[in-house]
């Protein structure tokens, strides 16, 4: 199933009517807009928050059938590719960094090619091509979160782990889950710095099935290689403290180990991957050769 570009999403929203409805196990396309909405495509483009002050548009709902509260989605992530062959960034609002570089940052819109693996950021500077999803959710059953911040139903994460070969697991609060997706890269750094990762129109292939009965606090990512728990928090050591106890339980209840044993061994070999660094979200993780 193919779910083409249409209305773009700026909510997760339950009162939404689903743009298409799948079985558990069905594979399907999800086309989305980049996180400008569609308004850079040239050098000379400008970001006109007056025109669109939303960020982030999603594709969706995605109806599930089965789904239901206190279940957990799992989506597999199969491939992100770009619809144009082109990613976009742009350089200003310094915020934060602003006490230390000054506020005269130029508006730096930037254009690159994607082309043999790599983005093209400048004819010296090749960039490995590493697609990730940033805003990936599910509908909860009270509030109607914007896709600017991310909370227990996922939303805009900017986890660099949520890409290619993983599967992303979220909570269920409403029938049929309700999925939301968007918000794509070429490549993020960690903290995606100006608040801007490569962003790009795409289409990302998956599969979405159900674990019934199965209740988790929050997202969660499983690679071949690592598990991972994500906290949306400020500030970040309070993320980081609470996407480790997560993990901690995780390994409890799932892989048979001892809480306190889990807290000593992540001590020394858990690994933190940080979303955008001005919404707190954070992940958490360990590689399964240890679990």
């Amino acid at each position: 199933m193919r779910i083409p570009l249409g209305k773009l999403c700026y909510e997760f929203n339950r009162h939404e009517e689903p743009r298409g409805r799948v079985q558990p196990g069905q594979r399907l396309i999800m086309e989305s807009e980049d996180a400008f909405s569609g308004q850079i495509r040239t050098e000379a483009d400008r970001r006109d928050k007056q025109k669109m002050p939303y960020s982030n548009p999603t594709t969706g709902p995605i109806y599930v059938e089965g789904a239901e509260r206190g279940d957990t989605l799992a989506v597999t992530i199969h491939a992100i590719r770009p619809t144009m062959g082109k990613c976009f960034t742009r350089t200003s609002d310094p915020r934060q960094l602003s006490e230390w570089l000054g506020t005269d940052c130029p508006h730096g819109t930037h254009v690159c090619e994607i082309a043999d693996g790599l983005v093209h950021w400048s004819d010296r500077v090749k960039i490995p091509y590493t697609p990730m999803i940033g805003c990936i959710g599910t509908a909860p059953e009270w509030g109607v979160p914007t896709t600017n911040p991310a909370g227990p139903h996922g939303g805009n994460m900017d986890i660099v782990e949520t890409a290619p070969g993983a599967t992303v697991y979220l909570p269920v609060f409403v029938p049929g889950a309700l999925l939301y997706l968007g918000d794509a890269h070429a490549a993020m750094g960690h903290g995606e710095l100006s608040a801007s990762g490569l962003e790009m129109p795409a289409e990302t292939e998956i599969t979405v099935d159900v674990i019934r009965g199965r209740t988790i606090p929050g997202p969660r990512i499983e690679s071949g290689e690592e598990i991972l728990t994500i906290s949306s928090a400020t500030p970040l050591e309070r993320g980081i403290a609470q996407a480790y106890a997560w993990l901690i339980l995780w390994m409890e209840s799932e892989y048979g180990w001892d809480r306190w044993k889990a807290y000593d061994l992540l001590t020394h070999a858990g690994q933190i991957s940080v979303g955008y660094y001005g919404s707190g979200s954070v992940g958490t993780k360990v590689s399964k050769r240890y679990l």
